[in-house]
């Protein structure tokens, strides 16, 4: 298949941006390592100080020249072709954590991996052509017939039902409601930002598009939608952790605060901690009324949650999906992407698009798996799982009334601390 000069700018922009925006995972991760040996607060509990860490600031800059390599890839390639090229990220940013973080990659990760990349290549050989744009009023014109107003009409429909019915419900219970919201919110910023970057593209070339208000009325629609992804991306994204916090609440099971505070030593101590711990103590502590000792844990048991990735493994597969998919919807029928290519093609696109998901899905999952392993792994030798002893302590519970006296002396004062 020949390529025209637009679509091979935009390939190469889109595997650029996927590039940069890999490697700018592994930088920030360093640089938020290196700060945390430093200071000695990691950012998870509150601690600042890789703002004055040159190497976080090395890879937020990487970053962003992601995310502008991205940005005008859409202004020569069709979003059918650069979107799904943004799996191509997970595989950079995994290889590199393998060779520089020394982060064992899964044997299935690794098919995940030739998956995206198998997937990716049959996306770029089947993509259709971009069609010649002469002024941004074109894009308008695209933007306002009938089957995109009623995509974007039922699009905003279901984004209202979502935020004002679904959300207070079941949005901290049920993923699919933020994700759902950002994935269609981001079909249309896809859309707007393909439309700026356009009219970008041919003010630079002599033809001034700023003084249309069609322009104007793109970039306002970019950033609503940007600024309601990003705040809907962040609530799915610790939804896991705030359901857990209800189950904490209504747990019946209550500890004594002695024994709790020996738990808490224990998990500062070896540095171990799981569901099954912070649900038991959680809720001893808040049926005592401890609230700030109750806060601490939620505290370590969010921090936790988030280095071990689940929830990221859970989100950024089913929003990739979502979102891209919206994307591909709206771009066929805003921009009448497969007009002009015959079934055989399109069905290459949609079984290279399937591919890469599956890569993308098994990537997020076994990654999720290997760093669960290894974090619990870590800690086994040096003490038993904490999960296990509270097990047991049903069946030695006079031995642990002894073990909590010789603890009483240092949970008052931790208690007195912590309720400062």
């Amino acid at each position: 298949m020949v390529f025209s000069k637009d679509n091979m700018t935009g390939i190469i922009l889109a595997l650029l941006s996927s590039v940069f925006i890999g490697t700018s995972f592994i930088i920030k991760k360093k640089g938020l390592r290196r700060a945390a040996v430093v200071s000695g607060v990691r950012a998870g509990v509150g601690g600042y100080s890789y703002l004055l860490e040159p190497l976080w600031w090395i890879g937020m800059i990487t970053m962003i020249v992601g995310e502008i390599a991205n940005f005008v890839a859409y202004a020569f390639a069709p979003a059918v072709l650069v979107t799904p090229l943004g799996a191509l990220s997970i595989i950079v940013s995994a290889v590199l954590a393998q060779i520089i973080l020394k982060e064992k990659l899964h044997p299935l990760g690794v098919l995940g991996c030739v998956l995206c990349i198998i997937g990716s290549v049959v996306i770029v050989v089947h993509a259709p052509q971009e069609h010649p744009i002469s002024s941004v009023k074109e894009i308008w014109y695209m933007a306002t017939q009938k089957a995109f107003l009623l995509y974007m009409g039922s699009v905003i429909v279901l984004v209202f039902i979502l935020v004002f019915y679904f959300a207070p419900q079941c949005g901290h219970s049920n993923v699919l409601v933020f994700t759902g919201i950002c994935s269609l919110m981001g079909s249309l910023s896809v859309m707007s930002v393909k439309a700026l970057g356009t009219s970008l593209k041919l003010t630079v070339e002599g033809k001034n598009q700023l003084i249309y208000p069609e322009t104007w009325a793109f970039m306002f629609i970019v950033a609503v939608c940007v600024v309601t992804q990003m705040n809907y991306l962040n609530k799915a994204s610790s939804c896991y952790s705030n359901c857990f916090y209800v189950k904490v609440r209504t747990d019946t099971q209550v500890i004594s605060k002695r024994r709790s505070f020996k738990y808490l030593r224990s998990i500062f101590k070896y540095g171990e901690i799981d569901d099954d711990v912070t649900h038991r103590i959680g809720a001893g502590w808040v049926k005592l009324g401890l609230h700030p000792v109750s806060c601490v844990i939620r505290m370590c048991h969010q921090d936790l949650k988030a280095l071990d990735t689940f929830n990221t493994a859970v989100v950024s597969p089913i929003y990739y999906v979502m979102f891209t998919t919206l994307t591909i919807v709206a771009s066929v029928i805003m921009f009448k992407d497969w007009d002009g290519q015959n079934i055989g093609s399109i069905t290459s696109e949609i079984c290279g698009f399937i591919v890469v998901l599956s890569g993308t899905i098994l990537l997020h999952v076994t990654k999720d798996v290997e760093r669960s392993s290894s974090f619990r792994g870590n800690y086994t030798p040096t003490s038993p799982s904490l999960s296990t002893r509270l097990c047991n302590s049903n069946g030695e519970s006079h031995k642990h009334e002894e073990e909590d006296e010789s603890y009483s002396e240092e949970a008052d004062s931790r208690r007195q601390d912590l309720q400062v």
